[in-house]
């Protein structure tokens, strides 16, 4: 019998990379059967939720697994299980009490509880998986935006842009950006652009593009703000840099990138500067397989 997974998801791209990740490897370690659900409005998620009654599922099988990340989900989440059975898997720290999920996946970086069904991750888990097909003549630049934590700086980011492209001449790199990018980063950036530099707008990529561009770079250089991105690079295998941004305060974030620094799974470009070389990943990073495989050894049915 397949393991049958709802999805709930709330249309944000973040939320959905995350649990359709999960969703994935779950399906790479056993047959799996999957269901992508809207969340009910919260006043019938809580009724369904209070009283078991909840008619509108009814024709789909009965789930295993219930997976959602986002505020938007997590009544309807609750309401599901109530009402058709299954665990639940929230991820990212919930905004109701950690107790009422069968199992939290929270970011270590958000500082989680020690409890028996909270499993810490590194980072929010995604759909990548390490590539075999790294170039270490092909690099990535990946540069994000002015942020809550972080502001910005033009003049100071191409500089360390044009210090790593004039590094190593066998290098081809390719640059991408945000939404977030400011429209005068790139307007700065075409006069350094030449034959080992390509830049490509984000509104030139389609969803596709940047999983194709991290299964082929054997490194990749990310803007200390855009830490999904970091993550991304990671799983893929790539060498990752980072390249500093200004931090407006010390924040989760920033936390979360000095410990992967610490652990020498990233390299910031200050040390970079010190002494031109990437640390090489310590290990296998795939978070969304980690996961899974604790959900498929423990919830074995």
């Amino acid at each position: 019998m397949p393991l049958v997974v709802w999805r709930f998801s709330d249309g944000k791209a973040g939320h959905d990379n995350q649990t359709r990740g999960l969703a994935e490897a779950l399906a790479r370690l056993r047959p799996t059967e999957t269901h992508t659900l809207n969340p009910l409005p919260p006043a019938a998620a809580l009724r369904g939720w209070l009283l078991g009654r909840l008619p509108c599922w009814n024709d789909l099988p009965a789930p295993n697994v219930l997976l959602g990340a986002g505020h938007r989900t997590h009544l309807s989440l609750l309401a599901a299980r109530r009402t058709r059975g299954g665990k639940v898997v929230v991820l990212m720290r919930p905004s109701l009490p950690l107790g009422l999920f069968d199992l939290c996946l929270i970011p270590e970086h958000d500082a989680p509880p020690s409890r028996p069904n909270v499993l810490i991750t590194r980072g929010a888990l995604n759909r990548l998986q390490p590539s075999a097909t790294l170039d270490p003549q092909q690099g990535l630049f990946l540069i994000g935006g002015p942020s809550e934590h972080f502001g910005w700086d033009d003049a100071a980011l191409r500089q360390s842009i044009m210090a790593l492209v004039a590094a190593d001449p066998a290098i081809q790199w390719t640059l991408t950006t945000s939404r977030r990018t400011p429209p005068g980063f790139l307007e700065g950036l075409s006069s350094l652009a030449d034959m080992r530099l390509t830049v490509v707008p984000v509104a030139a990529t389609g969803p596709d593009w940047l999983p194709s561009q991290l299964a082929r770079a054997g490194q990749a250089w990310v803007t200390s703000d855009s830490v999904s991105m970091v993550y991304e690079a990671l799983t893929a295998g790539a060498t990752v840099g980072i390249l500093d941004v200004p931090r407006k305060r010390a924040s989760r974030i920033s936390r979360g990138l000095d410990r992967l620094a610490a652990d020498g799974w990233v390299t910031s470009f200050a040390d970079w500067q010190e002494r031109p070389y990437l640390h090489r990943p310590p290990g296998v990073f795939n978070e969304a397989e980690r996961c899974a495989r604790w959900i498929v050894e423990r919830w074995r049915g």
